[in-house]
């Protein structure tokens, strides 16, 4: 038996829409998907007045019982527009007794129409809540970060219909960076290329890879940090490029980066405990390591000077140089990594 709700999440469009495609796959079977399937999109949600969302018609489409088929499944597409308790309260009660007959598939996806949901929200704790007592799932389509995303990217990898040797391997995991969602369309086409059960080289793989994709802003800080001006220059361009970022997205990032720095230059801070406390920071403490290891490493005169530059920066970048904003940051990123550079040999 299905289980009444299963939520799928994750923030990439063409991941999201892969794993709701395989799992619908799934819960149909052979069976008749126009039978089956019931699926309510964005207008379904929409409050007759335009003013805000209903979950009333998800919800009476859930407690409604099969016809002609011994189960049914609602997929409620753009489901994040319920983003808060209230919200999700009707759910929330239908949860709690729910049809043994009926599987609801919950995308959480953003509002499609321009300017109405920016950014996607996290799913009420008390759906989820609700979703572990009553026996549903969350599917989570996202490939992670860091070691999550590489060990991601090895399994697609290995499913591929095309066999990859290391150097191929490497390569794609480079191109790819934090774009998880270009990978399966990439696969599809070395597929289409060279045919199933071929194994490729990095030399056959190259030329159907277009431009880089984005890259983690830490990334281009580390890249920075180790005082290495080419990587850090080609990360910058991933940013630029691959990831459409805007220069001043890109300042914001190495702002934040060292005026971390600059909160932890003192002695009086001592262990990362302390770091994340006084940054403000929950969870992992790893952050705060990094930039109290930073303050030290710099030291109070060159966190100043670097300071100066991503002021000029800005500055820069707001018309005070008729330069391309590209270059503001470009140059900005070069003085950076050669000033950290500088900073690493001094104290060896």
């Amino acid at each position: 038996m299905a289980a009444p709700i299963i939520v799928v999440k994750g923030g990439d469009e063409v991941l999201l829409g892969a794993g709701l495609t395989e799992l619908l796959h799934e819960l149909v079977g052979t069976e008749d998907r126009a039978l089956l399937v019931e699926e309510l999109l964005i207008d379904t949600h929409v409050a007759p007045d335009d003013d805000g969302y209903d979950i009333a018609r998800l919800v009476d489409a859930a407690q409604t019982p099969p016809f002609l088929t011994e189960r049914r499944i609602i997929v409620s597409r753009h489901s994040a527009v319920f983003s808060t308790k209230d919200a999700v309260a009707p759910l929330v009660a239908y949860l709690a007794d729910p049809l043994a007959s009926n599987t609801v598939v919950l995308v959480w996806e953003k509002d499609p129409r321009p300017q109405r949901q920016p950014k996607l929200p996290a799913v009420p704790k008390s759906l989820l809540d609700a979703v572990t007592a009553c026996g549903g799932s969350v599917v989570d389509t996202s490939g992670g970060t860091g070691k999550a995303q590489e060990a991601w990217i090895t399994e697609q990898l290995r499913a591929a219909a095309v066999s990859f040797d290391a150097s191929a391997q490497k390569l794609l995991a480079e191109h790819v960076g934090s774009e998880l969602g270009r990978l399966p369309g990439i696969l599809t086409t070395l597929e289409g290329v060279f045919g199933s059960g071929a194994r490729v080289s990095a030399a056959d793989v190259e030329p159907f890879l277009g431009v880089a994709g984005d890259i983690a802003p830490w990334d281009l800080t580390d890249a920075i940090d180790k005082g290495d001006v080419v990587d850090a220059l080609d990360a910058l361009q991933r940013m630029l490029v691959g990831g459409s970022r805007h220069p001043l997205q890109v300042l914001a990032t190495l702002n934040t980066h060292y005026l971390r720095m600059v909160q932890l230059d003192s002695p009086d801070i001592r262990g990362e405990k302390m770091a994340a406390e006084v940054l403000g920071l929950k969870g992992s403490t790893f952050p705060a390591k990094k930039a109290l290891d930073g303050a030290h490493r710099l030291g109070s005169a060159r966190l100043a000077e670097f300071v100066a530059l991503l002021a000029r920066a800005d500055l820069d970048l707001h018309g005070a140089k008729n330069w391309p904003p590209e270059l503001v940051v470009e140059v900005l990123v070069a003085r950076l990594a050669g000033r950290s550079r500088a900073a690493r040999s001094s104290r060896r």
